[in-house]
């Protein structure tokens, strides 16, 4: 199983945390996620594209770095 590191800038609240959480959860092939305001550490199978592109759709205005 890969372990994947994204980094953030602009996460100002508990609610941006749970809603990136939350939305990194329900990708296929995502094993498990630790999401802080700074960044993310997830493990599974799924591309980085696809864990960056899930971040943008939720329109937070943060940005994501892989």
């Amino acid at each position: 199983m890969a372990q994947q590191t994204l980094s953030f800038r602009g996460v100002e609240s508990a609610d941006q945390v749970n809603r990136i959480t939350s939305a990194l959860m329900m990708l296929d092939g995502v094993e498990s996620v630790e999401v802080g305001r700074h960044g993310a550490e997830v493990e599974g199978r799924v591309k980085r594209e696809t864990l960056i592109r899930a971040i943008r759709e939720l329109g937070l205005g943060i940005e994501v770095d892989g």
